[in-house]
């Protein structure tokens, strides 16, 4: 067939085919053997229990089409229905597997694990369904018997329909308690493949991907310094879109968004142990440009309109591979709330080097971390998203080696990185052992959390830093490293309301600190306290002005709001503090929409702050990068959480004005 063919796919055809719309492919990997750049393929409604390797890419302007013939009708798999399944004893059953139809990749002898995995208990990249929820695999066959509730899991209830799996010689035995029901009229699936939809090599370029069902994947632990497993994902490319989709029960990734596959760099501190883990995390950045880590080759994706849910370790990840991307308008939720997997790389989104990255206008709930930007969040922008319940529901227990809660947590970064416009509804709030961050028109319940802490280590009685990139303005090529010193930020505009209770034992040090409000930016200078070593007009001294290189960074603070005790910084002069009102807010949802109930906004009709710009803001210190759009343009933030024009003047928060905060907001 020639360029520009439209290939059709359908499952239920009754033989195989050549593509035709009379005699349609099978599946969906026959298509993706021979599309080129500019066709499509057609997939009608159906299960496609398979792995789809993209052989060929797009361009720019003609990229190949996966396009799902009706919305989320056509579902991709890695998992393999399981029926034979024969009581053991109570309600558990068992059943057997020839580890045949694994091939070379055994999802119930491969762990979970790698560099920044810290759970101390063994989990498989495998699972078992019961009805589209994945179960909980437990380390012995007692505790599938017993089916006690989980005491870190979110989900008590889910999280006493157990599985314990062994091997046997040539077989995977599996046992599962399904609490009454029988496995064999029910819908029990067990996950067979590590990845849905993805390249097996790098620099398949612009593919689409529209409205698939993708789920139920093996995927492996991806952290950063690694090659990153997604059920769905370009690998390590250029241009992708994936949009519409309905993308769940990943074992660990639902999304990957990439990092070049280099096999000295791959898992380095697991396997050999003798560098320091930020030590590898410098050489993966810099090995990267090796690897074709330029703005020209890399990067520039759209993840959008997805509902992304029930995956174990993120939603969306990427390492270097999502420079340059769009996530919006996705509702990102349930991730790592099961608490069977724990480490350091657990969040809806989790990018490191999200360099002009754009996350703006999800919905991201009842995630261990909302979003979470780690290293060289330089030029990211985090803007009109609704998040909450992104932290542990009352009672639940902290497992070892999983992560604090956060909505927005910017790690090791020197900026610029913008968070503006965003309702933030969880306890903490942002997260920020960074600097470089402003901070603009938000509104917030929790606190800042991590204030000049989170960063170096003392080890050998000494400090060590941790000195991270920054990047040339708009590229991904290396301009320099430096530790962070914390300060550097900005923060206007926002509304700050002491909604949950103050745990008077944490510091704003603390991951865990609750206190709402600015008082922990009191540690920093002014503008004018920072410059002044430098201001004295006699010959520099290197030596003199040690102590002032090594300092903290200035903060500028303008035009906050607070309430119910909201903490207010030393520093701030112009701002709006009620401490008569007792301020309520709820969070609606009534058939799916989503209204915020309070009475804060008609308290602040009368106060009035000025519009923030590009121009005001300044630069982010060690990049000397303007809080600007990607293209370099200007921002000038007169556009609320709603697209609502602010005017010359506004309120306070992420809405124009009382009238528009009272609309559906999500």
């Amino acid at each position: 067939m020639s360029k520009n063919t439209i290939y059709y796919v359908n499952a239920n055809a009754p033989k195989e085919g050549n593509g035709s719309k009379e005699t349609p492919f099978r599946h969906i990997n026959d298509a993706a053997k021979v599309a080129v750049a500019g066709d499509e393929i057609i997939v009608s409604p159906g299960i496609y229990r398979e792995y789809v390797c993209p052989k060929n890419g797009g361009t720019a302007d003609a990229p190949i089409v996966y396009r799902s013939e009706k919305p989320l009708g056509a579902v991709i798999t890695g998992a393999e229905e399981l029926k034979s399944w024969k009581k053991y004893k109570g309600n558990v059953w068992t059943a057997r597997v020839d580890n045949s139809i694994f091939g070379s990749y055994n999802p119930y002898t491969t762990v979970v694990g790698g560099d920044w995995y810290f759970a101390p208990t063994i989990r498989h990249t495998g699972a078992v369904f019961l009805n589209d929820s994945m179960m909980y695999e437990t380390e012995t066959l007692d505790e599938c018997v017993k089916a006690k509730p989980d005491p870190f899991a979110w989900d008590k209830e889910a999280s006493t329909y157990k599985y314990y799996t062994e091997q046997d010689g040539d077989e995977t035995v599996l046992y599962a308690n399904f609490k009454g029901l029988d496995p064999n009229k029910e819908n029990v699936e067990i996950s067979v493949r590590r990845n849905c939809f993805m390249p097996d090599k790098n620099f398949v370029n612009y593919i689409t991907v529209s409205g698939f069902n993708i789920n139920k994947a093996a995927t492996t632990w991806a952290p950063p310094a690694a090659y990153q497993d997604g059920m769905i994902g370009p690998h390590w490319a250029k241009g992708w879109i994936i949009e519409d989709c309905e993308i769940y029960g990943s074992r660990c990734c639902g999304i990957s968004l990439g990092k070049y596959l280099d096999p000295e760099n791959n898992m380095y501190f697991s396997t050999r142990y003798v560098k320091s883990p930020t030590q590898m995390e410098r050489d993966a950045v810099c090995r990267g440009q090796y690897h074709g880590w330029v703005k020209e080759r890399i990067g520039s994706h759209i993840v959008r309109r997805c509902n992304i849910h029930h995956c174990e370790q993120t939603g969306i990840v990427g390492r270097m591979g999502a420079v340059f991307s769009t996530i919006e308008d996705n509702h990102i939720h349930h991730i790592c709330t099961s608490s069977q997997l724990g480490g350091a790389e657990t969040a809806g989104i989790k990018l490191h080097a999200g360099i002009d990255v754009t996350i703006r206008r999800n919905h991201i709930h009842h995630s261990i971390i909302g979003v979470w930007l780690d290293w060289e969040a330089q030029g990211a922008r985090v803007s009109g998203n609704l998040m909450h319940d992104n932290f542990r529901p009352e009672g639940t227990k902290t497992m070892n080696g999983i992560m604090f809660n956060s909505d927005i947590f910017v790690e090791v970064g020197h900026g610029p990185t913008l968070i503006d416009n965003n309702i933030l509804l969880s306890k903490i709030g942002i997260t920020i052992p960074s600097e470089g961050i402003a901070v603009v028109n938000n509104l917030m319940l929790g606190s800042f959390s991590l204030i000049n802490s989170g960063v170096d280590s003392v080890v050998n009685g000494q400090r060590e830093p941790r000195y991270t990139p920054y990047h040339i303005r708009h590229r991904t090529e290396v301009a320099g490293f430096m530790t962070i010193l914390h300060g550097d930020d900005r923060i206007y505009n926002n509304i700050f309301i002491q909604h949950f209770p103050v745990d008077k034992k944490k510091t704003p040090e603390d991951a865990e600190y609750t206190t709402t409000g600015t008082k922990p930016f009191d540690i920093f200078p002014t503008y004018d306290e920072w410059y002044a070593p430098f201001a004295k007009g006699e010959k520099p001294d290197m030596g003199a002005l040690a102590t002032a290189h090594f300092g903290h960074l200035p903060v500028w603070l303008s035009g906050n709001a607070y309430f119910n005790g909201a903490t207010v910084c030393k520093h701030e002069k112009e701002k709006f503090v009620d401490k008569k009102s007792n301020v309520t807010i709820e969070l609606v949802e009534k058939d799916g929409k989503y209204t915020l109930k309070t009475n804060v906004f008609n308290l602040l009709k009368n106060y009035k702050v000025g519009i923030m710009t590009t121009e005001k803001l300044g630069k982010a210190f060690q990049p000397e990068q303007r809080f600007e759009n990607p293209d370099g343009t200007d921002i000038i933030f007169d556009t609320d959480y709603l697209g609502n024009h602010r005017g010359l003047s506004a309120m306070p928060g992420p809405f124009a004005d009382e009238k528009a905060a009272k609309k559906v907001i999500y």
